[in-house]
């Protein structure tokens, strides 16, 4: 931080010559306005002595007037400065005396950290093996350089119905037949939020957190029900991948400056009291312009296609004239109506149905819910349906205590006690609360292995290559699960009535910025 010698400044809005003035500790002088009062703050902070620009006759009185007659009073800032200095020394020479600090301070400064405080006794304790797996798995898929983690998590779960019903070793969904119509439905969605959001204030929270990301590859469970139920599905093969879907981060630049000029040109309508009618015949025309954009960079979406393949025994098959709608309906033959997603937030009360507001991707569709439940009961909960060999879909926060290249995912992968000499004490709701941690990623589950019945370590399905940990298949540690997973997705079969009597609840509506909705966020 600053030292006694750092400068806040603030100008003076005297028209007046300015003079720049050094105030001691124990100056007083009358504030501008509310702009001075975070430089009071700043300096009560941070012990920095302030700088302010004063016009000649307040330097001679050591005030500034105005029309408002406040005062501000400044601390006196020399004993914090005093305090971190002696701190700063004293510490400097524990830190010198200590022999363990230098041996690790040479290896972290030439390394990555996490590469110096792996655990070797982990590593090699978080085996890839399980007593209860699926039957079914395929081989790992890859979303590359995009945030498509939910639709990759969806369409694995998806394609093994396929594989077992047809009799093949591998198979893929299309996750850009999804993407495509989830960048259309989320820019509408975007629309329609600023059309009934247009007497909001610009610089409300709510309007500049929905403009900060009009559309990202985020997305939830509820956002894929309304895909699959609305646009079907289709296999990769008739619909693959393309540079922009692999490598979205140009696409969603020009999708996101769009939006952001329609959302200023519907507002403009507005205080020329067009009505909602015009807006929605404008935004008709921005919807257009949305769809090329979108079919340029993806490709169009096949609305018929012909599926042909080869099955495990050789045999040859073919489908033709097959419509997305049909194929997901006939061919997958998921119960996606049946499944919904239970969340283990520690904030909140247990047994309660939330929702995220203006979360969600398609204008009519379905609400984003969540069922809120302790995390030993979502636990036995997955056991229970991975022993039933189904899949399990579930969103955590991937990148705590995680080594993506070995594939592993353990609360004690990396030793930074032994490294900093500090551990981290928040539980799961303070990390929530103090924004620490959220949903980050979606993946899914294919096994567990159990130990007199507990659980000891997870298969997880990644969609990052085949080329981390078991041919792109992670392990996951159950002390993991218990502090950084935050929601599975299961069938309504595979619960007691009592959690499912919570569906008809009305839902608690968090805030659209609260991190149970982050996975949705690019």
């Amino acid at each position: 931080m600053g030292n006694s010698n750092s400068c806040f400044h603030i100008p003076s809005r005297s028209s007046r010559r300015k003079k720049r003035l050094q105030l001691s500790p124990t100056t007083t002088l009358t504030s501008l306005s509310e702009p001075t009062q975070p430089a009071k703050q700043l300096s009560e902070t941070t012990g920095m002595r302030l700088n302010y620009y004063c016009d000649n006759e307040a330097v001679e009185k050591g005030v500034e007037k105005n029309e408002t007659g406040r005062k501000l009073e400044l601390p006196e800032l020399d004993k914090y400065s005093y305090v971190l200095g002696s701190l700063v020394q004293s510490k400097s020479e524990t830190f010198k005396a200590d022999s363990t600090n230098n041996v690790v301070l040479n290896a972290i400064a030439e390394n990555d950290i996490t590469k110096v405080l792996l655990r070797r006794d982990i590593r090699i304790a978080d085996l890839h093996t399980f007593s209860e797996k699926i039957e079914i798995e395929g081989k790992a898929t890859d979303q590359k350089s995009s945030g498509r983690c939910w639709l990759f998590a969806a369409t694995n779960v998806l394609r093994l119905y396929i594989m077992k019903k047809y009799n093949l070793d591998d198979f893929e969904l299309s996750q850009s037949y999804l993407f495509f119509y989830d960048k259309l439905e989320k820019s509408n969605w975007f629309l329609e939020n600023m059309i009934s959001l247009v007497e909001e204030p610009i610089d409300s929270r709510l309007i500049q957190y929905l403009l900060s990301d009009p559309v990202s590859d985020g997305g939830q469970w509820d956002m894929v029900l309304n895909l699959v139920g609305k646009y079907g599905v289709v296999p990769k093969s008739v619909f693959p991948e393309t540079y922009q879907s692999s490598n979205s981060s140009r696409l969603n630049s020009i999708l996101k400056a769009k939006l952001r000029e329609y959302a200023r040109e519907i507002r403009e309508l507005h205080k020329l009291g067009k009505n909602v009618a015009v807006m929605r015949k404008t935004k008709k025309k921005m919807m257009e312009e949305v769809y090329r954009i979108v079919a340029i960079a993806l490709g169009e979406p096949p609305k018929m296609f012909d599926w042909c393949f080869r099955d495990i025994s050789g045999k040859f098959c073919e489908y033709t004239n097959l419509t997305p709608e049909r194929f997901f309906n006939e061919f997958v033959g998921y119960k996606a109506s049946e499944t919904f997603s239970l969340i283990n937030d520690p904030r909140n009360p247990y047994n309660r149905l939330y929702t995220v507001a203006y979360l969600g991707n398609v204008s009519g569709g379905l609400p984003i819910r969540y069922v809120n439940i302790p995390s030993s009961k979502m636990q036995s909960i997955a056991i229970s349906v991975l022993r039933s060999k189904k899949p399990v879909w579930f969103g955590a926060d991937v990148g705590k205590f995680s080594n993506s290249c070995l594939g592993i995912l353990d609360n004690d992968i990396y030793d930074y006690s032994l490294g900093f000499n500090i551990s981290f004490n928040m539980n799961k709701g303070d990390r929530l609360q103090y924004a620490e941690s959220s949903m980050t990623h979606a993946m899914v589950f294919t096994g567990v292995h159990l130990e007199d019945g507990k659980p000891i370590r997870w298969r997880v399905e990644n969609s990052w290559g085949q080329d981390r940990g078991d041919e792109g298949y992670f392990v996951m540690s159950n002390d993991w699960f218990h502090e950084w997973v935050y929601q599975i997705v299961v069938e309504k079969g595979d619960v007691e009535k009592e959690v499912l009597d919570v569906l008809n609840q009305e839902p608690i509506v968090l805030t659209a910025w609260d991190p149970l909705g982050s996975l949705a966020i690019e």
